[in-house]
C-alpha cells in the first residue's frame, strides 16, 4: 500500500505557560515562560506525518483571522495541503499548563471555529478521504463529523485510525469503522472501565476495545512505558524510544499517531509502524512546543537505525 495520509481534526492556537505548579482557585502566581504556537491534535499530527515523508492532507475549518493565518503558514511550511474551510468565526485557541519540573502538560482546548465541522463538511473532502491510504481522526471536533469521516474511509477502503482523544462515549457503530485505535492510559481507560497501569492492564482493555467491535488492533500508548499493540493475534510491547533529555510531553502523542499513520501508508507492518511511531513521540519530547517539536524524515530515520 503507497498512498496519502488524509485527517480529520482541529487546528487551535496553544498558549503554553510554563511554571512550577497550577494555581489553585483564586490564586495568582508566576510563570516561568510563555509560548504561542500551533496547536490542536489534527493539526499536530498532520505535521508529524508530513515531516515523516507522508503526503499529507488536513481536513478542518479555521478563521479568517490571525491564528487562521498561522495555521495557513505552518501547514505550508510543513508540507500539509490543507483541505479546510476559512469562515467568519474565531479559530480556536488552548491553554497548555507545563509543569517546569517534570515537563508534564494539563491543557483546556476550545475548537473555535473548528467547533462547527459539520457531517457536511466532512463530505465537501469525500475525494480526500475516501482516496486516502490512511485516514486519521480524533475527538476534539464534533463526533458526528468523525463518524461521517470514518464511514467515507471505511468506503473508500482506506485504514482507519482514531485516536479516541479526548476521551468521550463512542457512538454505537463507531469501533466497528476503525481498524486502530489509539488511546492513552486514561482514553483506554474511560472506554473499557480497565484501570491501564501496566502492559498486563494495557492487554486487558486492549482485548475489551476488540470485543466491542475494533476491526484490527489497539494501540495503547503508555509513556515512559511504551506502547502496547494487541489485536486478534499478536500482543507486541514496544519500548518507549529515549533519544535526549525530556524536555515536554506536549504533542508526544499526536507525534505517535502522525508517525504511525505515515509508516501505515508506506506499506509497513502495523508493529513496525508502531516502533517508527516510537521514534517519531522520542525525538518529540526533547524539544519545546508540539508542532514545532515534530522531527523531520532523516532524523527518525537515523534514531530507528541505531535500534
Amino acid at each position: 500500500m503507497s498512498g496519502h495520509v488524509a485527517i480529520l481534526g482541529v487546528f487551535v492556537a496553544d498558549t503554553t505557560y510554563r511554571a512550577e505548579r497550577q494555581p489553585r482557585m483564586g490564586e495568582t502566581i508566576l510563570g516561568r515562560s510563555f509560548a504561542l504556537g500551533p496547536g490542536g491534535k489534527g493539526s499536530n499530527q498532520s505535521v508529524a506525518a508530513a515531516r515523516a515523508g507522508a503526503e499529507t492532507h488536513f481536513v478542518s475549518r479555521i478563521g479568517r483571522d490571525t491564528f487562521g493565518d498561522m495555521a495557513m503558514r505552518v501547514w505550508e511550511e510543513a508540507g500539509v495541503t490543507p483541505a479546510v474551510s476559512r469562515v467568519d468565526e474565531a479559530t480556536g485557541a488552548a491553554f497548555i499548563f507545563v509543569e517546569a519540573s517534570s515537563g508534564d502538560n494539563a491543557i483546556i482546548i476550545a475548537p473555535g471555529a473548528a467547533g462547527g465541522l459539520s457531517p457536511a463538511d466532512v463530505e465537501a473532502q469525500a475525494k480526500v478521504i475516501g482516496g486516502a491510504a490512511v485516514f486519521v481522526t480524533q475527538l476534539e471536533q464534533p463526533m458526528d463529523a468523525a463518524m461521517r469521516g470514518l464511514e467515507l474511509a471505511r468506503a473508500g477502503g482506506a485504514v482507519t485510525i482514531l485516536n479516541p482523544a479526548p476521551a468521550a462515549e463512542l457512538p454505537q457503530g463507531m469501533l466497528a469503522l476503525c481498524d486502530y485505535v489509539t488511546p492513552n492510559e486514561s482514553e483506554a481507560e474511560a472506554l473499557t472501565g480497565i484501570a491501564v497501569r501496566d502492559q498486563a492492564s494495557a492487554r486487558a482493555a486492549g482485548e475489551a476495545l476488540l470485543a466491542a467491535g475494533l476491526r484490527r488492533a489497539a494501540i495503547v500508548t503508555m509513556g515512559g512505558q511504551g506502547v502496547l499493540y494487541h489485536s486478534g493475534t499478536r500482543s507486541v510491547a514496544i519500548p518507549a524510544i529515549e533519544v535526549g533529555p525530556l524536555v515536554e510531553t506536549t504533542g508526544a502523542g499526536d507525534a505517535f499517531n502522525g508517525g504511525f499513520a505515515a509508516a501505515l501508508a508506506e506499506g509497513r507492518d502495523p508493529v513496525e509502524a508502531a516502533r517508527f511511531g516510537c521514534a517519531v513521540a522520542g525525538l518529540s519530547v526533547t524539544r519545546p512546543g508540539a508542532a514545532a517539536s515534530m522531527p523531520i524524515r532523516a532524523e527518525i530515520d537515523a534514531v530507528l537505525s541505531r535500534l
